[in-house]
């Protein structure tokens, strides 16, 4: 354990969602002293309901597991996939494949689950401030220094070893920096509200995650149950497709014709009254150059953001903020916050994300699990394996080379009915 006098703090975190109270509460278990600045007061509305069970090694480091057992959050066991012509598949059941207490995990109202993280930070030792505005990240040359924060009408200034950018989306550094590097790909967009009275499937799949694909696969539903009997249903789609060439840019006139282009959605949302306005994200997809640099690091959508197909986002926010904190913890043990001493844990994690990247990547090309499935039977484990989140295990890469050879078949079968037509026309 570190123990220190001065005012000064070891670490500044800048923002109090999963992955700034992650970073925050490792470090300060630790014996580091922490101050965590968060410009809104909790709780607070987020999207990004649904997790994934690998993120259960993080939250037993937290301390957070005997907490969520106690809540009403809908226990989540398995994901579901549904074609655009309404077929369903078989669930992937977690523990089928790793049967393990870690097979088991929430479907959680975010503004209830972040606060918790944020009230398990202080109970660690964590100096939150809540309605704390950072206006700016203080440099001296390239190094990170401390932060200045809005106070009453004036303004005052923090300084540490390390500032960690947990800010989500709105990051200082990454955008102060110019790090921003949107993906070519997945330029998506998505629209959501909320639904009670919608169809649930009872026991073990009451909380299953649905993926619903839209007719012609221009994109697909979430569909997620929570407690209270609250849905939560958002499609996503390319951004050029879902909002604009559109004779009504209105939300839910938009959000209505999706809704008619999925078979499998529609008798769900039957005798459903919607709940909530609708809410709308638009081309979210990007990572920066670095994750970290002399003083500092970012941690959750700070650094990046995937794509919400398979709910990996908390997952990216924990894993990032416990990778980050262990080796600011390791730095300042020894006394070096250089980039490379903060940013060591950079090249696994984005190995990791980039497993998840391909297989969304692989779902918007028209892969079919099932059709996967049967051919390569053996390969069940690791596509679940994926699904769960073992995203830093290098064994679910023997499902490359077959991904490879499975879109190869679907670009074949695409190009038939081409070439059929082009030689009738000669």
């Amino acid at each position: 354990m570190v123990s220190s006098t001065a005012d000064r703090p070891h670490a500044i975190v800048i923002g109090g969602g999963p992955a700034g109270a992650t970073a925050s509460t490792l470090i300060a278990q630790q014996g580091y002293r922490v101050e965590l600045f968060e410009r809104e007061t909790f709780p607070r509305y987020h999207i990004g309901e649904s997790m994934i069970p690998e993120s259960f090694w993080v939250l037993e480091r937290l301390g957070m597991l005997p907490k969520l057992h106690g809540t009403r959050f809908v226990k989540k066991h398995s994901v579901q996939f549904v074609t655009g012509t309404g077929k369903l598949s078989e669930p992937f059941y977690f523990a089928d494949n790793k049967p393990h207490e870690s097979s088991q995990t929430w479907q959680v109202a975010r503004a209830e689950f972040d606060l918790m993280m944020l009230n398990n930070a202080r109970e660690h030792g964590v100096n939150v401030h809540e309605g704390a505005r950072v206006l700016d990240v203080i440099f001296e040359g390239s190094r990170a220094v401390g932060v200045t924060l809005a106070e009453g009408d004036g303004q005052r200034q923090v300084f540490a070893d390390v500032v960690i950018d947990a800010a989500g989306q709105s990051t200082m550094i990454q955008d102060r920096l110019g790090l921003r590097e949107w993906d070519p790909v997945l330029k998506k967009a998505a629209l959501w509200t909320y639904w009670k009275g919608a169809y649930r499937d009872t026991g073990k799949d009451e909380g299953a995650t649905i993926v619903l694909q839209l007719d012609q696969k221009q994109g697909w539903f979430w569909y997620i149950p929570l407690a209270d009997d609250m849905l939560s249903v958002g499609v996503v789609a390319p951004h050029e497709y879902l909002f604009k060439n559109r004779a009504s840019k209105d939300y839910e006139t938009i959000y209505s014709e999706e809704v008619a282009r999925c078979p499998g959605l529609q008798p769900r949302l039957k005798n459903a009254t919607q709940a909530a306005p609708f809410r709308a994200a638009k081309e979210y997809s990007y990572r920066a150059r670095d994750v970290a640099g002399d003083g500092w690091v970012l941690v959750g959508d700070a650094y990046g953001f995937l794509d919400p197909l398979y709910s990996s986002g908390v997952l990216l926010a924990l894993r990032s903020g416990a990778m980050a904190a262990d080796a600011i913890c390791e730095g300042l043990a020894k006394g070096d916050t250089s980039a490379a001493q903060l940013g060591k844990w950079g090249p696994a994690f984005n190995e990791g994300m980039d497993r998840m990247r391909r297989l969304v990547c692989e779902f918007y090309d028209g892969f079919n699990f099932g059709g996967f499935v049967k051919k390569h039977p053996h390969l069940k484990g690791h596509i679940t394996d994926l699904l769960i989140g073992d995203l830093f295990n290098d064994k679910v890469d023997d499902v490359v080379a077959p991904m490879d050879e499975f879109r190869q078949q679907r670009l074949a079968a695409r190009q038939q009915p081409v070439a059929a037509t082009l030689a009738g026309a000669e």
